[in-house]
């Protein structure tokens, strides 16, 4: 079965297929609304401080295990290992995989109905929207009808192959509606919010949001990435593999911004907006430009690419489960964990109309899919992320998995000590800070120790 579980058919083709696992809703709808509410330039100084120390050391983690091992997370850390405790790591992978699917394919939904209302109901609130079942569970069932689609056809077949059309589609749309925002009266003052820091606002909820942020933003902590990384061949560098990763995941965020604080600076937009800025805020504003219509359309078509990039890979981690472990066909594993997803994400797609849903609380979290956000898409994430952090540096042992990460052309000896030392200590203890100030208690206890 080994043989059959395909592999890039270049480096490129897994650098654009792992950058559009990373690159989602989380750079395109969360990052704008997150630089804007803290700050503009400060936080993203901070927020690419936080790439570059923490997130790609801890990349490279997930690509060296999944290459060394050729196996999904479960299967890397039994190879590894050979089973115990650490397997339950894998598996909560695999899970999260799942969990955050679900859920997120109802957003990615909306993004694409977006697309047609921009045209038919351009006054529509999302609030009417979201609550009208009858749109939003169609919708939903379509993207994750798409993401089986394309990941049913395999790794070079399907992954690939629908990475190198949709990421250069994805940069040319982000292009258009950065020439268009730019030529508006008054879009200097978004690029001066872009552009130059006032390092006078930073405060602690500022740099755990620009750490939260870079590290939920590059997909790390459910195994994405050793499971992208077990396609890759021995000849492949790694380092400059996971370096082009990052690259392309930070660019497109800092695209993003540059796409909306213009326009939205330029016509009187809010830029602290919150979540809403980008189903709410922003229609509003491409409302009050020439061809409005036109460019909203546009811009909900740039967000569902980008949406789909990313659910390929959550749907691609349980598949490889399956496949490499339980020995199911690739067709029946997409299939089943598909329509599990579906499953599992109705009562996030039924939420805005029903009032039960929409009374789920948790820790400062509203709603079924604000609760399933925080468990999976944040706490999940980071527990995955710390504990595969410790598992590479400590258990597998970095020495091991820098010996990985020399394959190819890679990192030299100082390279990977100094690696090493980021690996063992840095990044499990800054994740750790992320995973803690999800919590109440947590935020109270960082706030009195940092002031």
């Amino acid at each position: 079965m080994q043989q059959n579980r395909g592999q890039w058919q270049s480096t490129a083709g897994f650098i654009l297929a792992a950058a559009g696992s990373a690159i989602g809703l989380g750079n395109i709808w969360r990052f704008p609304y997150v630089a804007g509410t803290n700050g503009g330039a400060a936080f993203i100084v901070l927020y690419l401080a936080c790439v570059l120390l923490i997130c790609l050391p801890y990349l490279y983690c997930e690509l060296a295990m999944g290459r060394h091992t050729k196996k999904n997370p479960v299967g890397a850390i039994l190879k590894l290992r050979g089973g115990g405790p650490w397997t339950l790591v894998g598996a909560l992978g695999v899970l999260t995989g799942v969990c955050i699917l679900s859920y997120y394919g109802v957003i990615a939904g909306w993004a694409f109905g977006y697309i047609f209302k921009s045209f038919l109901a351009p006054s529509m609130t999302l609030g009417d929207f979201s609550a009208n079942a009858l749109l939003g569970i169609p919708l939903f069932a379509i993207f994750i009808l798409m993401t089986v689609l394309v990941v049913a056809r395999g790794v070079e077949k399907g992954i690939e192959k629908a990475a190198r059309v949709l990421m250069p589609m994805l940069l040319l749309l982000m292009l258009l509606l950065i020439a268009r925002g730019l030529t508006l009266p008054g879009a200097s003052k978004g690029v001066e919010f872009l552009v130059k820091p006032d390092f006078s606002v930073v405060t602690m909820t500022t740099v755990l949001a620009a750490l939260g942020q870079a590290f939920f933003s590059l997909s790390l902590g459910m195994g994405a990435m050793i499971t992208y990384g077990s396609y890759l061949p021995k000849s492949a560098n790694l380092q400059t593999s996971g370096a082009w990763v990052a690259l392309f995941d930070t660019g497109i965020a800092l695209l993003a911004g540059f796409m909306i604080f213009p326009a939205l600076f330029a016509l009187g937009g809010n830029p602290t907006a919150g979540p809403p800025l980008i189903f709410e805020a922003l229609p509003a504003i491409f409302a009050q430009m020439p061809l409005g219509s036109l460019v909203a359309a546009i811009f909900f078509i740039l967000l569902s690419i980008a949406a789909l990039t990313s659910t390929v890979s959550l749907l691609e981690v349980p598949v490889s489960y399956f496949v490499d472990d339980r020995r199911w066909t690739r067709a029946k594993s997409v299939w089943v964990v598909g329509g599990a997803a579906f499953l599992i994400g109705l009562p996030a797609a039924l939420e805005p109309s029903s009032p039960a849903l929409q009374s789920i609380s948790l820790m400062g979290a509203t709603g079924f899919l604000g609760v399933m956000d925080l468990i999976w898409g944040n706490i999940s994430l980071a527990v995955g992320a710390m504990l595969l952090c410790i598992f590479t540096g400590w258990v597998w042992g970095f020495r091991n998995a820098g010996a990985e990460l020399r394959e190819g052309g890679g990192m030299t000896a100082a390279g990977v000590a100094f690696w090493g030392f980021f690996v063992r200590f840095v990044c499990p203890l800054f994740i750790f800070l992320v995973l803690l100030s999800l919590f109440p208690l947590g935020t109270r206890i960082l706030a009195a120790f940092l002031g």
